[in-house]
C-alpha cells in the first residue's frame, strides 16, 4: 500500500496510448500477410483474423492491465507470478523467456533484418549441398544457410556492443516508430492510389468466402496476427506511475489498440490490393520474401524495394538492439536471486550483465539455426500464451486471495472478458499442438527442461 502511494503518477492518457503503439508496431505488419494467405486462402478471413487478433489482444492487456496496476512497483510478470502462484511458476516464466520467448524474438527480429538486407544486397548460398541435411527429420540446419549465418552475425554483433556499452542512445523508441510509421504511410498511400492491376479480382468487404475456412485454419493463421500484436504487455510495467490510472490505463490501451487494429486493416488491405492470394502464397513458400517489400515493387520498382528494405532494415536493426538489450535483464535478475547459475548474475567492467548479454546471444544464434522466421515466431507465441492466460487467471486468483487489495484499474466487463481470454488461450494452445506440433513440441521441451533445472539449483540453495 505505501509502496503504490510513493509512485509519481505523471503520465497522462496520451503517453499510455503511444506506450501500447510503439510497443505493438514492428515487423510482423510487414511480413505476415504471407502466412496467413497460406492458411486462409481468402482475402476476407485475412481482415477478419486481424480484427479478431486485436480483439483477442485486448482481453488479453485489459485483464493484464489490473494485475500490473495492482503490483505495478513489484517489477513485471516474473514478480507477479511469484505473488499470485509460487517461486517455481515464476522461475518456469523466466526460463521461458529465456530459452523461448525472448531469444526466439532476437532470432526472428534478426532473420526479418537478414531478409530485408537480402532485397538489397543478395546473401549468397552457402553450403548448397547441405541443404537437405536433417537432423531427425525435423530440423534442417543448412537450409537458407546463406540467410542464417548474417542473422546469427547480426545477434552477435549488437550482443558484443550491448556487452561493452552500458545504454543505447535516448529516443530510439520513437525514432523507430516514425520510421515505421512513414513506411507504412509510403505503403498505404502509394498503393492506395496506384492504378496496377493484379492477377486476382480486388479485394470486396461484402459477405465472407465460404471456401475451406476451419475454426483449426483461422487459429493457425491468428498465430501470425498476434505475432504483429506482440508487445502489449509492457504497458503493465507503467501501471503505478499513470494519473488516474484507473480510466486513463484502459481507456490508453483501448484507444491505442483500436489505431493499431484499424492501420493493420488498412495496410493489409493494401497488400491485398497489390497482391493476389496466390502471390501471398508463393512469398510466404519462398521463405525468404517480405510481403511488403513485394507490394512496394508492385507500384514503385526497384527504387521502392530500396526504400522499404532500408526502412525495414532500421526498423529491425533497432528493435533486435533493444530486444537483446533488455533480454538479458531478467535472466541476470533471477541469477542475482539464486533462482540460476551464479555467473549469470554478475556485472562485468561496463557494469552490464555480460554473461547474461552472452548466453543469451549464443542462444539465439542456436534457434535462428532450428527453423524459419515462422516457425519461430509461432513457437515463441505458443509459448508466451501459456503465461499470458496465467497472468488472466491471476485477476481471478488475487481478487479471492487479497480482495481488499488496492486496485487503480479493474478490467472491464469482469469476469467475463478475462475468462474469455483464458479460453482463447486454452484453445490457442491445443490448436497449435494439433497443427504446429513441430513448433508446439520444441517450446514445450525448452520449457518442461526448467523442472529438472530449477530442482537442481534449488536443492544446491538449501545445502549452502
Amino acid at each position: 500500500m505505501n509502496n503504490q502511494r510513493a509512485l509519481v503518477r505523471t503520465f497522462g492518457v496520451g503517453y499510455v496510448v503511444i506506450f501500447v503503439i510503439a510497443n505493438i508496431i514492428g515487423s510482423g505488419v510487414y511480413k505476415k500477410i504471407a502466412p496467413m494467405a497460406a492458411e486462409l486462402h481468402s482475402s476476407e478471413w485475412i481482415l477478419l483474423a486481424w480484427v479478431a487478433g486485436g480483439i483477442i489482444t485486448l482481453f488479453g492487456a485489459l485483464s493484464n492491465a489490473e494485475v500490473a496496476g495492482m503490483l505495478a512497483d513489484t517489477g513485471g510478470d516474473f514478480a507477479y507470478f511469484k505473488k499470485i502462484y509460487n517461486r517455481f511458476f515464476a522461475f518456469l516464466y523466466g526460463w521461458s523467456l529465456f530459452t523461448v520467448i525472448q531469444t526466439a524474438t532476437i532470432a526472428s527480429l534478426a532473420y526479418v533484418f537478414t531478409q530485408s538486407l537480402n532485397s538489397i544486397i543478395p546473401i549468397p548460398e552457402v553450403f548448397p549441398s547441405l541443404q537437405d541435411f536433417t537432423i531427425g527429420g525435423v530440423f534442417f540446419p543448412f537450409k537458407d544457410f546463406g540467410i542464417k549465418l548474417t542473422a546469427i552475425l547480426l545477434i552477435m554483433i549488437l550482443t558484443f556492443v550491448n556487452i561493452t556499452s552500458l545504454r543505447s542512445g535516448a529516443g530510439t523508441s520513437k525514432a523507430i516508430l516514425l520510421l515505421v510509421f512513414t513506411g507504412l504511410a509510403v505503403i498505404v498511400v502509394f498503393g492506395l492510389t496506384s492504378h496496377v492491376k493484379i492477377a486476382a479480382a480486388p479485394v470486396a468487404l461484402g459477405a465472407l468466402t465460404p471456401g475451406p475456412v476451419t475454426v483449426s485454419a483461422f487459429f493457425t493463421a491468428m498465430l501470425a496476427a498476434f505475432w504483429a500484436y506482440q508487445g502489449w504487455a509492457s504497458v503493465g510495467f507503467i501501471g503505478g506511475e499513470v494519473k488516474d490510472a484507473n480510466k486513463n490505463l484502459p481507456r490508453g490501451i483501448l484507444i491505442g489498440v483500436f489505431i493499431v487494429i484499424a492501420i493493420y486493416l488498412l495496410v493489409n488491405f493494401t497488400y491485398l490490393k497489390l497482391l493476389s492470394i496466390p502471390q501471398l502464397e508463393q512469398i510466404h513458400a519462398a521463405g525468404n520474401q517480405i510481403a511488403a517489400v513485394e507490394a512496394v515493387r508492385v507500384f514503385w520498382g526497384k527504387g521502392g524495394v530500396l526504400f522499404i528494405s532500408l526502412l525495414i532494415l532500421v526498423t529491425t536493426l533497432g528493435c533486435t538492439n533493444a530486444s537483446i538489450l533488455t533480454g538479458a535483464r531478467p535472466t541476470y535478475a533471477m541469477a542475482r536471486e539464486g533462482m540460476l547459475f551464479k555467473g549469470i548474475g554478475k556485472l562485468n567492467k561496463a557494469n552490464v550483465p555480460g554473461n547474461s548479454l552472452l548466453f543469451q546471444g549464443i542462444w539465439s544464434s542456436v534457434l535462428v539455426l532450428s527453423g524459419s522466421f515462422d516457425q519461430l515466431t509461432d513457437m515463441l507465441i505458443f509459448a508466451v500464451f501459456i503465461f499470458y492466460g496465467a497472468t488472466s487467471l491471476g485477476v481471478f486468483i488475487l481478487r479471492r486471495k487479497m480482495p481488499d487489495a488496492h486496485r487503480p484499474y479493474k478490467v472491464w466487463g469482469y469476469p467475463v472478458v478475462p475468462a474469455i481470454y483464458i479460453l482463447f488461450c486454452i484453445g490457442l494452445f491445443i490448436n497449435t499442438i494439433a497443427t504446429k506440433p513441430r513448433e508446439a513440441g520444441i517450446g514445450l521441451a525448452l520449457i518442461l527442461i526448467g523442472i529438472p533445472v530449477f530442482l537442481i539449483l534449488d536443492r544446491r540453495k538449501k545445502e549452502l
